[in-house]
């Protein structure tokens, strides 16, 4: 980690945008702007780039360092980050095209195959409208049951879980509502965990966390996410030792192979036979109360405003 005084730095925390994210964004934002402060930031700016007045607030406001606590479209697929760079204001988290790659869940999936990390199996569907013989061929090769999820959303927004041949019609138009290209997987069944890495070149896995649903919901929803994290979130995950080593390896070597800078989360199903299947990486993970990533870093003994002081340290380095 890098060893050098930030506390003089004017920071430009940016979150809300357009995204289905937005309200989920600005509770980021909040929280991250009152922790940078505690850590001793002299300026701590909070923006919302669907402000018209935005891209003049970051032209002249002298920042030295964007905090993007941006979720979704807009945010975490590289285009803010464009703009950033064309403003030469160094930020948070991953580049452009790293973004660009995680946000693409079935460009993603391609490159975690390189890598040798497993994935389940699926197809790549364009637009909504499914004749019954296609719909049919999916239930065929993929079996029950499926997930149907955008191929371009996070916080699991429109997924869908399909237990019925008679349910993926209406999945995929719903998760087509929210992007024209649709991903429908196998729904892998086991343990749900995420583990979050943190660094540039030389990134480290943090504490696994074990994801519990609840006895009321069938997966993690963009419901069950937002909840107080304690209902949901177990630290360390519950698997053996050598499947926590596999599972920390593979965050890392994710990570790697999306390009990722600064931190990144990836979701994992551990299957019975203990072999961890990725699920996808989200290059800007929630940074609120309930949040999978802050809990875990606090944990492995650190603090919600060392965290994020640490991230700006990793923009500048």
């Amino acid at each position: 980690m890098p060893n050098q005084d930030v506390t003089a730095s004017k920071v430009a925390v940016l979150a809300g945008g357009w995204s289905d994210e937005r309200d989920v964004s600005l509770n980021s934002g909040a929280e991250v702007a009152r922790a940078l402060g505690e850590a001793g930031f002299e300026r701590v700016d909070l923006l919302d780039p669907a402000d018209e007045e935005f891209a003049h607030k970051m032209a002249e406001g002298a920042y030295d360092v964007a905090f993007v606590a941006m979720h979704g479209r807009g945010g975490e697929d590289g285009c803010i980050q464009g703009m950033l760079e064309v403003l030469h204001i160094p930020y948070t988290f991953s580049g452009v095209f790293a973004s660009a790659l995680a946000m693409e869940k079935d460009v993603a999936k391609v490159m975690f195959a390189r890598a040798g990390i497993p994935v389940p199996a699926g197809v790549e569907l364009h637009g909504a409208v499914r004749s019954q013989r296609e719909l049919d061929s999916i239930v065929d090769q993929l079996g029950m049951p499926l997930f149907v999820k955008p191929v371009g959303n996070g916080s699991s927004f429109g997924v869908s879980k399909v237990t019925s041949p008679d349910e993926l019609d209406a999945a995929i138009r719903r998760a087509a509502a929210t992007g024209d290209k649709v991903l429908v997987e196998s729904a892998v069944e086991g343990i749900e965990v995420t583990v979050p890495v943190v660094g540039n070149d030389n990134p480290r896995a943090l504490p696994i966390v074990e994801i519990v649903a609840g006895e009321n919901a069938d997966f993690y929803d963009e419901t069950v996410k937002y909840e107080p994290s304690e209902l949901h979130h177990v630290i360390p995950a519950r698997v053996g030792e050598d499947v926590y080593v596999r599972l920390q390896d593979y965050a890392v070597l994710a990570h790697l192979a999306l390009g990722c800078r600064g931190c990144s989360r990836s979701d994992f199903i551990v299957r019975s036979d203990g072999m961890p299947v990725i699920l996808e990486t989200n290059t800007i993970p929630g940074m609120t109360s309930a949040s999978l990533l802050p809990d875990s870093a606090r944990r492995a003994g650190i603090e919600f405003p060392e965290l994020c002081r640490r991230f700006i340290e990793l923009a500048l380095e």
